[in-house]
């Protein structure tokens, strides 16, 4: 199969959808792969790197998408890489459809096969290609908001640890999926007060085990607007594989925080969920409503661009070997895990979450192709 990777053209988006290695493993199953000039030279992979890895150089991306079937990326299609893409394609990215609807009429009206990482799934739970990117995410978040709650950018002044004789920052994870748990690690780490908030005991029993000095909290059956109004720091790590994120802190409450408070929503890929986010870029990462700090950029990954690669590009590889070697239709119809990520197939949406999202019509793999 001809496989393609585009440069990432998102604001500041350093990551790449293929390493060398495995441009390597690719060419030994007999696949020819273009890449895109210095697509991975932020992260210190050379053209020549990617040459005698097997992979073909070539000058733009329009070029990657004239030769290749398979186009393997890192984020969402940006506006205009939306003339590249036809019925000949199949993308394999991070999509995050739910909120966004022009996207989703691009895909729909090219033609493509667009299958999401971040719906790709072996049990219907567990999210093997989200969930890399999601530890990163996840550790990032309580040191960028521990950054925003200096003085100098703007912030309380709390140190999220606090010293001796000063009590530490109070820090709320909202969600205790792998974001969520990576960001109370960092957090306790740091010597922080905090407090977790989910929907499932098992998962707050489960952190409970593992930082005995946490806080948990039920959203089922206990408010969490006392903890909104104490927090430094509010982590958003609410998931809805694929769909749209449920609002789960108001913006009654945020007008509660005290002032030069900080909130990181990383759940601002599908909509965020605190009413009143909305996307930022790493170029003007914050804004402030009612007082408090927003970070909301939906790429935070690439602040650790080579780890982030790393970790994608060794969970995504057995994927794109299916595809590859099987065929894009027949690998989808022998894997219940890629069609589980499948989104978009030739005009039709197949993802249940993002057609409620978006009140479209949905139409399961199995009712196009039989």
């Amino acid at each position: 199969m001809n496989i393609g990777v585009p440069k990432e053209v998102k604001n500041h988006e350093y990551r790449v959808g293929l390493t060398p290695e495995g441009v390597r493993q690719l060419s030994a199953h007999g696949h020819s792969i273009v890449v895109e000039k210095h697509c991975g030279i932020a992260i210190g992979y050379s053209d020549n790197d990617y040459q005698a890895a097997g992979a073909t150089v070539v000058a733009d991306a329009a070029s990657v998408y004239s030769q290749a079937e398979l186009i393997i990326k890192v984020k969402e299609p940006q506006t205009h890489e939306y003339a590249h893409l036809n019925s000949s394609h199949c993308v394999f990215t991070y999509l995050h459809l739910a909120p966004d609807t022009v996207l989703t009429q691009h895909l729909l009206d090219s033609g493509c096969i667009a299958i999401a990482y971040e719906t790709v799934s072996e049990d219907g739970k567990q999210l093997p290609l989200l969930a890399p990117m999601s530890e990163v995410a996840g550790k990032l978040a309580t040191q960028v908001g521990a950054h925003y709650l200096q003085t100098s950018q703007g912030g309380r002044g709390v140190l999220l640890g606090g010293i001796t004789g000063v009590t530490p920052a109070n820090v709320l994870v909202l969600g205790g999926g792998v974001v969520g748990s990576n960001a109370v690690n960092v957090a306790v780490g740091l010597g922080a007060n905090v407090s977790l908030v989910d929907q499932m005991d098992e998962v707050l029993e489960r952190q409970k085990a593992l930082y005995p000095d946490i806080h948990t909290i039920n959203s089922k059956n206990q408010s969490i607007d006392a903890a909104v109004a104490e927090a430094d720091l509010i982590v958003g790590a609410v998931l809805v594989a694929g769909g749209s994120a449920p609002k789960v802190v108001s913006e009654a409450m945020i007008k509660t925080m005290s002032p030069g408070s900080v909130i990181v929503d990383v759940a601002i890929d599908q909509g965020g969920c605190i009413a009143t986010s909305k996307p930022t870029t790493h170029d003007d990462p914050i804004f402030k409503k009612h007082g408090v700090t927003h970070y909301c950029v939906g790429n935070m990954p690439s602040s650790a661009a080579w780890t982030a690669t790393q970790a994608l590009s060794k969970a995504t590889l057995p994927y794109i070997l299916q595809l590859a070697d099987k065929g894009i239709t027949r690998a989808l119809e022998e894997s219940q895990a890629l069609r589980r990520g499948l989104n978009i197939y030739q005009g039709k949406l197949c993802y249940k979450a993002v057609a409620d999202a978006q009140d479209r019509e949905w139409q399961p793999f199995a009712s196009i192709v039989e």
